[in-house]
């Protein structure tokens, strides 16, 4: 065999490897299901929470509800959705500034902390779509007590 030879073949193998490294990382994207829901406190439509849903293992994904309490999950900047399976989820306020000085007066959490930093909220995500709402309630659960 001639050094061309040896150097032609180089260079179809090295092509046929880039080919199949990138069929191999094209696929469809990550595994996830899509999730949507509302979000309300004491019956009411809750916009600006922010919704964040973490699994055991892996990226968690994170949703902002709008004017009526309706959000849609992102697991990355262009895909929407989370991982299958089990996840404690955390809904917080979204602090929005008012003023375009900064001068913004001290921020209150309207939700209670067992929907956020106490969370004892939970969510199976399944493959497909999946609506998930949360009824939150501003009064503290005779058990917090």
């Amino acid at each position: 065999m001639t050094m061309q030879h040896v150097t032609s073949l180089t260079g179809l193998v090295g092509l046929a490897a880039l080919a199949m490294f990138g069929l191999g990382c094209s696929g469809g994207g990550p595994d996830v299901g899509l999730v949507r829901g509302t979000v309300t406190l004491d019956g009411k439509a809750y916009p600006d929470a922010q919704v964040v849903f973490t699994p055991a293992h892996g990226r968690p994904s994170t949703g902002i509800t709008d004017s009526n309490g309706s959000y849609v999950l992102v697991y990355l900047r262009d895909v929407k959705g989370a991982t299958p399976g089990k996840h404690t989820v955390r809904i917080t306020t979204v602090q929005r500034s008012t003023s375009d000085r900064g001068e913004d007066p001290p921020f209150h959490e309207s939700i209670p902390e067992r929907y956020n930093v106490k969370s004892t909220l939970s969510a199976d995500v399944e493959p497909g779509e999946n609506v998930i709402d949360f009824a939150l309630t501003s009064e503290q659960a005779a058990s917090d007590n």
